[in-house]
């Protein structure tokens, strides 16, 4: 299918997004309205909507491409996801309550009330760093598929189709921000949904296989493999460590995330926010379940007609990212190939805008402090339309960083340090639930916060030899907030006087 065609489909669908946005936000586009939709977000819809926002473009490609992976990857990351599914219920159960009876508007307010204005400015600026690069990750790799496949045939540059993206999801957030987001992201979701179960049967259709046959296969297959064991300490993909990882990864990628806890925030109560959570929760343990046996029906079709991994355009090995997009895209076209293209386009920009939307209302509320400001609404509302053209253009600034370095070791290497400074928001929160007959030193924090991802890097690097022969993986989050626990622990103070209505109590 010619990238015209692509192309047109993709417009529409935008199209499609900046009417929803115009329907949403025509009434009202105040800031309640942008930074919590009024709290009167339907749960169902929520729940929905944020599994397009989980799972990403990332998601979309990667994870079918990993069951085939050289290294025997298989089915080994449904470990991850199931402690993903048990560090949900502990975010549903400890976290929102702990949000709900404090009222906020922004997450990183707790640290504010209970340890001081530094160590809440700290814990804002972990997310903002944190979210603007995990942004600008995940919208480069699939701008890379989007630009592979349609663009570069049309003489597009790269720096001009990010600024085409960022302009569309500006264009149908800046007005009625997480209100229009809820609605957009369901709709977004049911294209992501949609377009992993019609990739399936199209598989399907071509291997000539059932339902049946398709399960019998990916069963049987070298690829459906789940459970590692072996050895503990240099298996990086043993089962504890996936799992114990998934559960603190949640916790803090999500839990502690005020873009996906600002969707939860939005319900009306606490009831309603944690049926939000549980049925999210089904849904992305089955969702994942299904991309996992596209990637193994793919491959089990690779295989049958010989087609080979694509190979990366800078180091010329194997790219396992590129096998789902490149045997829709060249080998089946069509159809399936505008199913491909609308299921990666919901997932990418779910999870963008959504971010674009979090990151303009944590710096408006953690750093310009609205909500506490007595001007105008006008002006207010002002203000917020020029933070959100700033996160949009520095989301811009780092894509196109990515783009210079033009090397995909040393862009992983980036987003994994991002993954990093989630492990002090952990250990944030951890003192605020555990210590609470503690007070910290407020202008500690930050030197704690900085100092604990630096300690880990250096445990990591030297497990093999300090650990005998352990190898870290996902679990390594642990370690981060133990550390940055350990660190506040250590400059901190036993309360003289019981302080009230803190909200956690």
């Amino acid at each position: 299918m010619s990238p015209s065609v692509l192309l047109s489909f993709i417009i529409g669908y935008f199209l499609m997004l900046i009417l929803i946005s115009y329907l949403t936000s025509r009434k009202s586009h105040d800031n309640e309205t942008f930074f919590i939709a009024n709290r009167s977000s339907k749960w169902y819809l929520v729940a929905f909507g944020m599994i397009g926002t989980a799972l990403s473009g990332v998601t979309f490609i990667s994870v079918p491409g990993e069951v085939g992976n050289a290294a025997g990857s298989q089915f080994r990351y449904f470990q991850f996801v199931l402690g993903n599914a048990v560090g949900y219920f502990i975010v549903a159960f400890i976290l929102l309550p702990l949000y709900y009876r404090m009222h906020l508007i922004s997450i990183y307010e707790v640290i504010q009330r209970l340890l001081g204005n530094v160590s809440h400015k700290t814990a804002a600026a972990i997310f903002l760093i944190s979210r603007t690069i995990g942004s600008a990750f995940r919208l480069y790799l699939v701008a890379i598929v989007l630009q592979k496949f349609i663009f570069d045939e049309m003489g597009v540059p790269f720096w001009l189709t990010i600024v085409i993206c960022l302009l569309l999801i500006w264009g149908y957030t800046f007005r009625g921000g997480l209100k229009t987001i809820i609605i957009t992201d369901s709709l977004q979701t049911l294209f992501l949904v949609a377009s992993v179960f019609l990739s399936i049967y199209f598989i399907m259709s071509s291997l000539g296989m059932n339902i049946h046959e398709a399960y019998t296969a990916v069963r049987d297959s070298p690829y459906s493999k789940i459970f590692f064991t072996g050895n503990f300490l240099s298996n990086p993909f043993h089962f504890t460590k996936e799992f114990i990882g998934g559960i603190f990864v949640t916790i803090g990628m999500f839990g502690l995330d005020q873009d996906l806890m600002q969707k939860n925030l939005s319900c009306k109560n606490i009831r309603e926010a944690q049926k939000n959570m549980l049925s999210f929760t089904g849904i992305f343990v089955i969702i994942n379940l299904f991309f996992l046996s596209v990637g193994a029906l793919l491959y089990i079709y690779a295989n049958r007609e010989g087609i080979p991994i694509p190979l990366d355009h800078i180091t010329h090995q194997p790219r396992t990212d590129y096998v789902f997009p490149d045997i829709a895209l060249n080998y089946f076209k069509g159809l399936p190939a505008i199913v491909f293209m609308l299921g990666l386009t919901a997932a990418t920009f779910a999870t963008t805008d959504s971010g674009l939307t979090a990151l303009t209302t944590s710096f408006c509320v953690d750093f310009l402090n609205f909500g506490k400001k007595k001007q105008s609404e006008k002006h207010l509302v002002r203000i917020r339309t020029i933070v959100h053209i700033f996160f949009s253009l520095l989301i811009l600034g780092v894509i196109l960083l990515f783009n210079a370095i033009n090397n995909a070791a040393v862009v992983t290497a980036i987003f994994k340090v991002a993954t990093y400074t989630y492990g002090p928001l952990i250990g944030l929160f951890a003192f605020v639930l555990f210590s609470k007959g503690r007070y910290v030193m407020d202008k500690m924090t930050p030197i704690v916060c900085i100092a604990a991802p630096l300690i880990t890097y250096f445990i990591d690097s030297k497990s093999r030899t300090l650990l005998h022969g352990y190898v870290f993986a996902e679990e390594l989050i642990v370690v981060n907030g133990l550390i940055t626990y350990g660190g506040l622990l250590l400059f901190s103070k036993k309360k003289k006087l019981k302080l009230a209505g803190d909200g956690i109590d």
